[in-house]
Parts: structure tokens; C-alpha cells; sequence
């Protein structure tokens, strides 16, 4: 039970198909398997043991799937970072972690310039290229077990501080079974992934499974419309996976029906809620193309549910039913199971559920209980059972797929001098689906322009979580007891 396994066995049997595509250079599964070993056996020379942590803040490419592969193979956890993240909080991450080693891509080298943490070792991607292309040592196969520690990525707290998700080996391979499985994968798809890797879905929804099942993975650095259609098209990809923004932004282009995308049988989305129209919009523009929704969260690595083609339409809002090897209850606030229609919060239990959280163990103690992952979302399930999502009981924004905490924000605005307090709630916008708005409250006798607040915000938090707009009122809206009321706010 080890995707690395999986990886030797496609090396061995299937030596000369395709499993990475990037930038029009393909890797063959055992090129990929050679480059992971290369990887591994260098950490291993240098001395590095089981339970050391490699940090990789690196944009997607091959590259970055040869450190992900290779990292576990030493027997060490990798720990993909989030790119988009500001200085402060990527440094939070790196001390909190206690990273031994930093894999890192020149071209956002200068995210890292304010960060203070020091590695043992920090390799950019040249060096990394280097190592790929050397005669390494020997790669001496490292023995580890199915719970220990494969992967660790962070993921915003309600306490506005990231806390790091422990996935296990067993973890990892469960995932990539589970959702092979509810994607039909065989070796002939062709995956195109232009989400980032760093994210759990990008690795673990997407390149992890197809790879499990011997497919090619489509690698583009990022999402571009036109580079993207021309890109889907000429790697003849099969599956697809876009946020809702994604989709607005490709069916809104005049050109788009110009592109012969015949070889796609399945479009997924996730991450935030997909409208009605936009659903049939894509369900008319390709009426032989299956559409799939998916949802799931970090700590379950991620899957929970899917909504299969057969009832997109039928079924709108719905994230479906519980996946294969899974199971999906909602309690009430005392922990006990609520009744058919009525709202519950989502608990999720089996072999994808995390480890717990790093050095945490408290916050693990109370999102993990019986072994039940406690997911903090809000929902109901239908007579058919199948489950809607009616609100984030943590106040979550989800800002075209990327999960904003208002604490977060709320907590760069109160160091702000002239500002009173603050509150921040998610607002709807008709690309991202929902975005970040500040309700400020200015001191007595203190002044500050929105764009002095931005400029602030801008040079604390990553550019996707600073606020799309802010007001400012002369006192927040509170109930008895001083609570701010946020959902007189989003009104």
C-alpha cells in the first residue's frame, strides 16, 4: 500500500508510457521512477533520516513530481507550500515544521527573501536538474510503514494559524485507489492539471490517482485560457479539472467553440459551488463529456463525496454521495447523528483520514474523535441520500477555489494602528465565486484610506486572501453576549 510501489511496478511493466508532459517533454513512467531514485538516493547520502521533513515550494512542472515521488522514497515526508502565500506566513510554516531541507523554483525565489528560517540545505531547480541528470549512488530501497508520515501540507486554522496535515502512506494510496475508481481511470487518460501541485487536490485528486492507474499526467505551470484550450487540445487530454471561475472564464471566450476538444470524456470541478446555468452551459457545449463534482478537505487528503454525471443536473448543489471505503454522517452539536433533511455538521471516516495534525495534538484530539474527522462544514442529506453543503460552520471564503480564513484577515487589520476592530465575511462575486470584505471601525479622532488598509493587507497576506473591498461603519453589529453578527454582515 504505496503509491512509490505503484510507481516501481509501472517502471517495470510499462516502461515506455508516458506518465509526465510538461512543456512538451515527456517522461516515461521509468524515467519518472529513474529521477525519483536520484532524488532519494542524494537525501539518503547526505544523511537524511525518516521523520525529517523536506520542504517544496516549487510551481508545478516534471520537476515537481520527482521530488514528490523522490522524497517519499527516501523515506522522508515531503511538504509542498503553498506559493501564493506571503513572507510571514510562509516563514510560520518552515519554523513550525522544522523543515531539514528546501527544494525551491528560482522564478518565486523572492517570496523567500523575508523569511528568516534556516535550512540544512537549499536546492533550487537547476541543482535539482543536476541531480536528475548525475550518476547518483545507488539507490539502497528504504523500508517504511504504511502509517508513517508520506506527505504534510499546511492548511489555515480558525485560529489564523496554518496547522500542518499529516497524511500517511496508507493515506495516500487509499485516496489514489478511491478516486481512480470514482473517475473510471484507466492508462489511456491523459489528466490535465493546471491547479497547483502544492494543493492536496492537485496531487491527490488528480496526478496521484492517474498515476496509480498507469495514466499520463498534462502538467502546465498555471492556468491560462488560451494556453490552456490550445494546451487541452494538443496533448489530446482526457480529464479535466477546473474551480467554477475556470469554467465561467472558458465558456465566456467567442473562440472557444472554435477548439476541437473531442478527446476530453470528463470534466471535474470543486471547490466552490457551481451554478445551475454554468452546469447545463457545460453539459449542452459538450454533450458527450461527463461532468463530476468532487469534495473533500485536506485532513480527509482529499475525498469525502462525489456527484457523478448522471445526476449534474438533477442534483445541482448537491457534492453527491460518499465515495468508495467511506463513510459520511452529520451530528448535532452534542455529537449525535441529526435526522434525514435537517443540518448537521459533516464527519468523515475512513482510510483517507489524516494522521492528525503536526505538533498539535490538541486541535487533532478535537477534529479526530472515534475516527471520525469533524470537518467543520454544514450540511443535510436529501431522502436519496445525497448530501448538500449549507454553510461552513468556520466562516471559510472560498476565493475561486482557494480557502480564506476571515481570521486571518481580521488578524493583519487589528495591527493596523488606526483601525478600532474589524470584521471580515465572504461576499459573492460572479468569477470567484466569493471573495473577502473588510467592515472596518476607525478610532476616535484617527484616519486611514481604503488604500492605505490594502497596501497593508498586500504586504502582509498573499494577494488572494487581501480584502476585495472594505466599509467602514461606526460600530459593528453585535448580539447580547458581543458576538459579531457576520451574517448581518454578508446581508
Amino acid at each position: 500500500m504505496f503509491i512509490t510501489n505503484v510507481l516501481a511496478e509501472h517502471a517495470l511493466k510499462t516502461p515506455d508510457a508516458t506518465a509526465v508532459v510538461f512543456e512538451g517533454n515527456e517522461w516515461s513512467y521509468n524515467d519518472l521512477y529513474q529521477y525519483s531514485k536520484k532524488v532519494a538516493a542524494y537525501l539518503l547520502e547526505k544523511g537524511y533520516k525518516k521523520g525529517d521533513i523536506v520542504a517544496q515550494f516549487m510551481l508545478n512542472s516534471d520537476v515537481f513530481l520527482a521530488v514528490y515521488y523522490g522524497v517519499q522514497l527516501a523515506g522522508l515526508t515531503i511538504m509542498p507550500v503553498n506559493t501564493k502565500l506571503a513572507s510571514p506566513e510562509i516563514d510560520f510554516i518552515f519554523n513550525h515544521s522544522e523543515a531539514k531541507v528546501l527544494f525551491y523554483d528560482e522564478k518565486i525565489e523572492n517570496s523567500l527573501n523575508k523569511t528568516t528560517y534556516e535550512f540544512e540545505e537549499t536546492i533550487n531547480t537547476d541543482n535539482i536538474r543536476s541531480i536528475l541528470q548525475s550518476e547518483q549512488p545507488y539507490y539502497n530501497k528504504v523500508e517504511f510503514d504504511e502509517d508513517d508520515t508520506a506527505v504534510v501540507m499546511y492548511t489555515s486554522g480558525t485560529t489564523g494559524k496554518p496547522k500542518g496535515v499529516m497524511l500517511s502512506h496508507r493515506n495516500i494510496y487509499s485516496t489514489a485507489f478511491i478516486w481512480s475508481e470514482s473517475m473510471n481511470m484507466s492508462n489511456n487518460d491523459r489528466m490535465y492539471i493546471c491547479t497547483p501541485l502544492f494543493h492536496c487536490a492537485g496531487s491527490h485528486v488528480f496526478a496521484v490517482p492517474t498515476m496509480y492507474r498507469g495514466g499520463a499526467v498534462i502538467v502546465e505551470e498555471s492556468f491560462s485560457p488560451d494556453r490552456t484550450l490550445k494546451s487541452l487540445v494538443e496533448t489530446e487530454s482526457t480529464i479535466f479539472f477546473g474551480v467554477p471561475a475556470m469554467y465561467t472564464i472558458l465558456l465566456n471566450k467567442p473562440e472557444f467553440g472554435n477548439y476541437n476538444l473531442s478527446k476530453l470524456r470528463l470534466l471535474c470541478y470543486g471547490a466552490a459551488p457551481m451554478p445551475y446555468e454554468l452546469v447545463r452551459k457545460l453539459k449542452d457545449t459538450f454533450p458527450k463529456v461527463k461532468v463530476q463534482n468532487l469534495y473533500g478537505q485536506t485532513e480527509n487528503t482529499p475525498a469525502a463525496t462525489s456527484l457523478v454525471d448522471e445526476f449534474a443536473l438533477d442534483k445541482i448543489g448537491s457534492v453527491g454521495k460518499p465515495l468508495n471505503q467511506t463513510e459520511v454522517q452529520l451530528v448535532d452539536p452534542e455529537g449525535s447523528p441529526v435526522p434525514i433533511g435537517e443540518v448537521g455538521e459533516i464527519c468523515v471516516r475512513g482510510p483517507q483520514v489524516m494522521k492528525g495534525y503536526l505538533r498539535n495534538p490538541e486541535e487533532t484530539a478535537r477534529t479526530i474523535q472515534n475516527d471520525w474527522l469533524f470537518t467543520g462544514d454544514l450540511g443535510r442529506f436529501d431522502e436519496e441520500g445525497f448530501l448538500y453543503i449549507v454553510d461552513r460552520k468556520k466562516d471559510m471564503i472560498i476565493r475561486g477555489g482557494e480557502n480564506i480564513y476571515p481570521i486571518e484577515i481580521e488578524e493583519v487589520l487589528y495591527q493596523i494602528p488606526q483601525l478600532f476592530e474589524s470584521a471580515v465575511v465572504g461576499v459573492p462575486h460572479e468569477v470567484y465565486g466569493e471573495v473577502p470584505k473588510a467592515y472596518v471601525v476607525v478610532k476616535e479622532g484617527q484616519s486611514i484610506t481604503v488604500e492605505e488598509i490594502l497596501s497593508y493587507c498586500g504586504e502582509q497576506l498573499a494577494k488572494y486572501k487581501v480584502p476585495y473591498q472594505v466599509e467602514f461603519l461606526t460600530q459593528l453589529p453585535r448580539n447580547a453576549s458581543g458576538k459579531v453578527l457576520k451574517h448581518t454582515l454578508r446581508q
